[in-house]
């Protein structure tokens, strides 16, 4: 084992080890479903954007509209229009986000789940727990509460 407390660059390079194994069991998780990562992450935006923006009956509340702009989710997925463009296409395709236009502005589209995006969310969350779950069954329960404790103070702002 490596002494990380004496080389913080070994540190780094354990939490890239980590960050490389959760990323390939995400990838196979995914596969399945027929999604990639950035496809899932999209997803997920345009759904959480809507709970946000939704009044308590799931309804937009007042001067809010239902959906998500285009530039809205490259800006939540930190990611360039044209990148955001090509995985809604590819979601769009598969059935699972659909465009409508904005009700006050006719240049822009709004982005929603469709009923089959939201049950393939749904399934994929469920999935994604057992899997989390079954990767970090090696941590006591002690250890997972301190590795999110140290972990929230490397990434104050989760977004």
């Amino acid at each position: 084992m490596i002494d990380a407390s004496a080389d913080p660059a070994a540190l780094g390079d354990l939490m890239h080890a980590a960050f490389r194994g959760l990323r390939k069991r995400w990838m196979l998780q995914l596969a399945p479903f027929d999604l990639t990562p950035h496809q899932f992450r999209a997803l997920n935006a345009v759904a959480r954007a809507a709970l946000t923006s939704s009044g308590s009956k799931g309804e937009p509340g007042p001067g809010e509209t239902p959906g998500l702009r285009l530039k809205e989710l490259a800006e939540r997925l930190r990611i360039a229009p044209r990148s955001a463009t090509e995985v809604v296409d590819q979601l769009a395709a598969k059935g699972l986000i659909e465009r409508t236009p904005h009700p006050t502005d006719r240049r822009a589209t709004l982005l929603a789940l469709t009923a089959e995006g939201e049950s393939l969310r749904k399934q994929v969350l469920a999935d994604r727990k057992r899997e989390a779950d079954e990767f970090f069954s090696v941590l006591e329960p002690a250890d997972r509460a301190e590795l999110v404790r140290i972990l929230g103070e490397l990434v104050p702002e989760r977004g």
